[in-house]
């Protein structure tokens, strides 16, 4: 990777400008922003979320007073999204990076902390001297781009957040927070007060998916975190997520994953 092919920085002056004219910038705003500006234009209430901007778009942003960090700015060179490990995901395909609009990402709940988690990772990295840094970094950024581009966050438009949108965006926050008690699609249209079918047309127009595989999802990742990362058993992870059984989830896991629980654990 050649020098500077990727940068980081932290948001922490007063007014942070766009710093390099040639690069991809992905702006990443946790807090304490007044306002991202682009091509002039000013946005507000913009919060936890994560904006994509091509080297032609012209931004910057303005912090609070007497705040801290309130986020970071990545800045990738076309070679960097023409890698390999990163030039077949669906995210780049889609053309995130257009000049004709300005895509962002709305963070959903438990995604921020894991967001910061792998940009303070890239940040230090870019800073070392290990051995492998840039296959590190790569990995990271293909990390970074899945957590965009899969179910964990809703791409919209900055000029043009919807009704829809914020449909969905509530219908993910609820599954985030309820997905151990409610499985089913009917259960969350009842907490949103609209209809199932209603609830399935606003997913399948803003992320193209529809409303069971966004909990299908949840459960998944919830599923193979416990199955790797904790010692409990299989039967204890099943009852925990809300399946009637231990067989009933290794049913479910085989069914989307193609393995078993087991496996899984012991792979």
């Amino acid at each position: 990777m050649k020098p500077d092919s990727v940068h980081i920085t932290q948001i922490i002056h007063e007014t942070t400008l766009k710093e390099k004219d040639s690069h991809y910038t992905v702006c990443w705003i946790k807090n304490e922003v007044k306002w991202i500006e682009i091509n002039h234009v000013r946005y507000k209430n913009v919060s936890n979320s994560i904006y994509f901007l091509d080297p032609k778009t012209q931004w910057k942003i303005k912090k609070k007073d007497g705040s801290t960090s309130c986020g970071y700015t990545l800045y990738l060179d076309n070679q960097v999204l023409n890698y390999p490990l990163l030039s077949n995901l669906h995210i780049n395909q889609v053309r995130i990076f257009n000049a004709g609009e300005i895509p962002l990402f709305k963070l959903s709940p438990g995604i921020e902390k894991r967001t910061q988690a792998i940009l303070e990772m890239i940040d230090e990295l870019l800073g070392s001297h290990l051995n492998h840094k840039d296959d590190a970094i790569f990995s990271l950024l293909n990390t970074f781009f899945v957590h965009c581009d899969g179910q964990c966050n809703i791409k919209s438009v900055a000029s043009n957040i919807d009704s829809k949108t914020n449909v969905v965006y509530n219908f993910k926050t609820l599954v985030d927070k309820h997905v151990v008690e409610y499985h089913e699609v009917a259960e969350y249209a009842d907490l949103l007060n609209i209809s199932p079918k209603y609830l399935n047309e606003c997913v399948k127009d803003v992320l193209n998916v529809g409303s069971k595989s966004i909990i299908i999802e949840q459960l998944l990742m919830r599923s193979r975190h416990a199955l790797k990362f904790s010692s409990k058993t299989i039967k204890e992870i099943s009852f925990e997520l809300g399946f009637t059984s231990p067989d009933y989830f290794s049913y479910f896991f085989k069914t989307h994953t193609g393995i078993t629980p087991s496996t899984l654990r012991n792979g």
